[in-house]
């Protein structure tokens, strides 16, 4: 049996089923109206075992007069090369000739000559196809049997996605305020990257990568962690540039059962967040509740994130001396977009790891445990929220009724 290759979204650009040659790493194949009774139909295939090792992403897109092929498009995304994740396209109008589906075209990104030969064959409800594809100098034998069609419907059902980029939610409860997404366009992302250099903001290195998603829809999301204070800003300077048609705010850190919301008056100066006194406060109910001692406190310029460590004797070997590091994020900002008096405070459980800070030579450790042993999250924080909702006089989120209590 074939080996299933994933279905990726397909967008459309072109009246019928015709290869925009022209077009910029986009050319697109038209859905058809819902057939009429006795008229032509349109079906697809999203999946032909075999291609590029098994790692191309495949659609065919047929129009039929019964079970007469009058038409045929082939889609295929593949990567370009074995050493990166980058992708490349081509799309190709087939020659129809009986059960033969022939063509030739180029890829979209690299204008490697393409050529397709195949032979379609039905069997009851599959069908199989053989031959071969050829792409620059490299041949793809194609033998692949057992393959189902899909409706016109069923096709559509399978091309939801979401890049999760709210533009104006109502408060940081499903979205996280450090995380923001850019939808733009393929050809104008590059300088989009390039105007952010220099500026407090990290770029998620994974969402550089174009997508086979990316190049049927001609547009990529990038996503962004920054200082939350300067979310607002950043989005602004977003969707002023050239080829951007969506910004917001997406999922990121932010869990909400273990973060608090608390009024902001006593933690602010002026319109600023107070991040030392911030700081100190998180450190002093941390230090009782892991019964630790604090050694560091440290804020990410970029995104925000207070980075805080402490200390406490570990007790994997009390005769070593040995000491358990403790590492948590924190982050802090407005509890919503715009204008209002609370904050939201998140805290991460503590990641642990034990070193040797004895004076003298030391032990060299190496962390090779996992789960909720050393290098893991502890299993009991000993109450730290609750503590920093009494420290702080702050609310729990509610996700039953989602509500603040």
């Amino acid at each position: 049996m074939r080996s299933a290759v994933s279905v990726a979204l397909l967008l459309l650009s072109s009246v019928g089923s015709t290869l925009v040659s022209s077009a910029p790493a986009l050319a697109q194949m038209k859905l058809q109206p819902k057939a009429a009774p006795g008229g032509p139909e349109t079906r697809y295939f999203t999946a032909i075992d075999g291609l590029m090792d098994g790692n191309a992403d495949v659609i065919l897109k047929e129009t039929r007069q019964g079970k007469t092929v009058t038409a045929a498009v082939l889609d295929v995304c593949y990567p370009a090369d074995k050493a990166s994740d980058r992708k490349d396209r081509f799309v190709a109008t087939l020659t129809v000739n009986g059960q033969t589906l022939s063509g030739s075209t180029q890829s979209i990104a690299d204008k490697q000559p393409v050529s397709i030969k195949l032979t379609r064959k039905q069997s009851g409800d599959s069908f199989d196809f053989r031959g071969q594809i050829t792409i620059g100098q490299a041949v793809t034998e194609v033998a692949s049997s057992d393959n189902s069609d899909l409706s016109e419907k069923e096709f559509l059902d399978n091309q939801t996605t979401d890049d999760g980029i709210t533009p104006q939610p109502k408060d940081f409860t499903d979205v996280s305020p450090e995380s923001v997404g850019v939808r733009i366009k393929l050809d104008t992302a590059a300088d989009f990257l390039k105007s952010l250099k220099g500026e407090p903001v990290e770029i998620g290195t994974s969402s550089l990568a174009v997508s086979c998603d990316a190049l049927r829809a001609g547009e990529q999301t990038i996503n962004l962690t920054v200082d939350p204070e300067r979310a607002s800003a950043l989005l602004t300077k977003a969707k002023a540039m050239p080829g951007v048609t969506a910004a917001g705010w997406t999922s990121g850190a932010v869990e909400m059962d273990r973060t608090i919301r608390f009024a902001a008056a006593d933690w602010s100066s002026g319109d600023k967040i107070n991040k030392d006194k911030l700081a100190s406060a998180i450190s002093a109910v941390l230090a009782r509740t892991l019964q630790a001692k604090p050694a560091s406190a440290t804020w990410n310029a970029n995104t925000g994130k207070l980075k805080l460590v402490l200390k406490r004797p570990s007790g994997v070997y009390p005769a070593l001396g040995l000491v358990e590091n403790l590492e948590i994020t924190a982050l802090v900002s407005p509890d919503k977009p715009g204008s209002t008096d609370k904050l939201m405070l998140w805290v991460s459980s503590p990641v642990t790891s034990t070193s040797d800070d004895s004076a003298g030579a030391k032990l060299n450790l190496s962390d090779d445990s996992s789960g909720d042993e050393e290098g893991g999250e502890p299993r009991d924080d000993n109450g730290t929220i609750d503590a920093l909702t009494k420290e702080f006089k702050g609310q729990r989120w509610d996700a039953d009724k989602s509500v603040w209590k």
